[in-house]
């Protein structure tokens, strides 16, 4: 796939599939910033940008604010198959799927965490800003008490989603290989008909 540069203004047009699950256990978490706990809980309007019709490249845009996953806009063959389109589909509804998991993440994990460092901070007697205005922060033994916590109570989530996603891109998988099969076999069949249609003919007895 190629990447253009005018993706970057196109805004969240629709999400990647193939970026590899994030493992609970070493906590790669999609993180966007505590920010998010303050953004309303809701995936974003897509984009109406779209390339032009004479592009032969799929585009890949910047990393969606929330899920932190990069957009991407498929491009649509002007004679796509029934195979073809819905391999498409479902791609692009994996994407959703996927974009919609990381945004519900990401906004949890910031909220509990900014919770959890108001929490601790309280009992210590203290306010979330000292006397400078700095945001106060929890060292790393104190923070490690919220991950453990975090991991424990979104592991069976995490578990789904890893086996829907496995499930989903093991279909896109063999979907991808139905295609390339036959358009193999088309190109194999097309350049057979043409030799045997240019052969010559010995009309000469």
């Amino acid at each position: 796939m190629a990447s253009k540069a005018a993706a970057a203004t196109a805004g969240c047009v629709t999400w990647r599939v193939f970026s590899p699950p994030c493992s609970f256990s070493t906590l790669n978490i999609r993180q966007c910033g505590s920010k998010l706990a303050t953004q309303p809980h809701k995936t974003p309007k897509r984009s109406p940008f779209r390339p032009a019709a004479s592009s032969t490249h799929d585009w890949i845009g910047p990393p969606n604010p929330l899920s932190n996953l990069r957009p991407i806009v498929y491009h649509v063959p002007g004679n796509e198959s029934e195979l073809e389109k819905r391999l498409r589909h479902l791609r692009q509804e994996t994407e959703d799927w996927n974009h919609d998991f990381w945004t519900r993440q990401n906004i949890s994990y910031s909220k509990e965490k900014d919770a959890f460092i108001f929490s601790s901070l309280k009992a210590k007697g203290l306010t979330v800003r000292d006397e400078h205005g700095r945001r106060r922060a929890l060292d790393s033994e104190e923070m490690a008490v919220f991950y453990k916590s975090f991991l424990e109570t979104n592991r069976l989530r995490h578990a789904d989603y890893n086996k829907e996603w496995y499930r989903r891109n093991f279909t896109i998988t063999l979907l991808m290989a139905r295609v390339a099969l036959k358009n193999m076999w088309r190109t194999v069949t097309e350049r057979h008909s043409s030799k045997k249609n240019s052969s010559p003919t010995n009309d000469n007895k």
